[in-house]
């Protein structure tokens, strides 16, 4: 999956968890949690996600890298290739 997609996709899934937020205007380089209404439960919800969804398990101690957009990609891109 390229990188465009594997936005989409993520983009996909955060409209799911909060539906009523805004993601057009997303920025990829600022924290995702301070551009739009998302608690630590809506995260984890994210992660569940995209286990459910892909099979991918994101390890606790990379949750950091989930902070931007980017990070999100630039994670997921080499987990995705098969998709």
């Amino acid at each position: 999956m390229k990188a465009e997609n594997i936005r989409a996709m993520i983009l996909e899934v955060i409209h799911q968890i909060v539906p009523d937020e805004d993601l057009s205007n997303l920025k990829g380089d600022v924290r995702i949690r301070d551009q739009i209404e998302m608690d630590s439960m809506d995260f984890l919800d994210i992660m569940m996600e995209l286990r459910k969804r892909y099979g991918i398990k994101v390890l606790e101690e990379d949750y950091m890298k989930f902070s931007t957009l980017d990070g999100s990609v630039a994670y997921l891109e080499p987990l995705m290739k098969q998709f």
